[in-house]
């Protein structure tokens, strides 16, 4: 008769940091980690030696100093006594602006065109081919000339509208659409609860997302009557109470009115005015990465099964709300991950803004600031650190997304 017992405790050597597998991979890791630090150090520690020994130094003082240039299209209160942080936050504005623009619409154009290259209409499924080859595999610094070029040599000049014998009129004298870009009416508040306007509207969007969170909690409880019953409750109307009514009261109490853009001196003043440079590099960016994301919508409606079709079909589903209801759904497991993809190309093909003289990040801080002030290494570092947060916010946001609409297991 034998009896078993624990084996002995091992005593830990520096050996097992390499002939045993539990601690291994942890050593490499170890190592791997210490070399990319020393590189690091080594590089950064290059560069101030160099700077000291050509008499340079990093400083960021030169960011409180005058910009003394002026930015035409801006969101921000600014002038040419502006500091050059000043103007750089300017351009971080404005190319967040035209960035989130261009994927909105950029995913509107690739859904619409994506869907449709499927169609079994034949002029319709080829259209949209030529729509996505000719698109996709031109330059999108090309589109951005010619759509500038085409807004600039189409669009009337302010002149045309002065006069009794004038050759164009604004629309529903609302809107005006010339060369230099489209004048819009500007919503403001008479009555604002803060002397700012920026705060009114934040006040505002903050409503919007109480209504959003409002929504949210009446779709919620809807699903869970579903569940519970079978029966889903009709949300409609409190949908729309929850959105419209707190907006609506909101906008009331602070006497929103709209001021509308005139013509006067050579100009058109009042009003909101999106540039001709803006409209042409949203548009390029949205129609040439519309092309792509086509191209991703159409691969993941194609990776769902035909039978998931076929059977909702057999049910008596349209073969619209099949699309809605059935493959879209499903598809989206396989577009979103191209789609971010397409998204931080977006963000960083608006760099080149600086070809219509759109004010963007990199045509203030890289291109005029850095010009007058002789600070590359700073301004460089400052452009990467932005584009550098931009995309992984713009990641980490999709891919909470992505997580959100991914197959739940049980």
């Amino acid at each position: 008769m034998s009896t078993l017992t624990d084996p002995p405790n091992e005593s830990f050597r520096l050996s097992m940091l390499i002939n045993d597998t539990r601690y291994r991979s942890l050593t490499f890791q170890v190592i791997a980690a210490i070399v990319l630090a020393l590189c690091i150090w080594y590089l950064g520690n290059n560069l101030i030696q160099n700077l000291r020994a050509a008499g340079l130094n990093i400083s960021y003082a030169f960011l409180g100093d005058s910009a003394g240039y002026d930015i035409n299209q801006r969101l921000v209160e600014y002038d040419s006594q502006s500091s050059h942080a000043r103007a750089a936050l300017v351009g971080v504005l404005n190319t967040l602006l035209v960035a989130f623009l261009a994927c909105i619409t950029a995913t509107i154009f690739g859904v619409i065109a994506g869907v449709l290259r499927l169609s079994n209409n034949w002029l319709v499924s080829k259209l949209m081919a030529v729509y996505v080859e000719i698109f996709r595999n031109i330059p999108v610094l090309i589109w951005i000339i010619i759509i500038f070029t085409i807004m600039t040599a189409v669009l009337p000049g302010p002149r045309e509208f002065r006069g009794d014998d004038a050759t164009s009129s604004m629309l529903f004298d609302a809107f005006a659409f010339t060369n230099r870009g489209i004048y819009t009416p500007l919503p403001w508040f008479q009555n604002g609860i803060f002397e700012s306007a920026s705060m009114n509207w934040l006040l505002v969007l903050a409503g919007l997302g109480l209504s959003w969170v409002a929504a949210h909690q009446i779709n919620a409880w809807a699903n869970n009557k579903q569940e519970a019953t079978g029966v889903r409750p009709k949300t409609l109307l409190p949908v729309l109470a929850a959105w419209l009514v707190p907006f609506l009261a909101l906008t009331m109490i602070m006497g929103l009115t709209w001021e509308y853009p005139e013509l006067k001196g050579f100009n058109f003043t009042g009003g909101i005015k999106v540039g001709g440079p803006l409209i042409a590099l949203w548009f390029a960016l949205s129609i040439y990465t519309g092309a792509f994301i086509a191209e991703n919508v159409r691969a993941g409606i194609q990776a769902v099964s035909k039978g998931q079709t076929e059977a909702a079909a057999a049910l008596g589903l349209r073969p619209r709300r099949v699309m809605n209801l059935v493959v879209l759904p499903q598809a989206m497991r396989v577009i979103i991950p191209p789609l971010i993809s397409q998204f931080l190309n977006i963000t960083k093909n608006s760099s080149l803004a600086i070809a219509v003289g759109y004010a963007d990040i990199t045509a203030t801080l890289g291109g005029i600031t850095l010009n007058q002030t002789g600070r590359a290494i700073e301004c460089v570092l400052l452009l990467m650190l932005f584009y550098l947060t931009a995309s992984l916010v713009i990641s980490m946001v999709m891919n909470v997304y992505n997580a959100s609409v991914k197959l739940k297991e049980r």
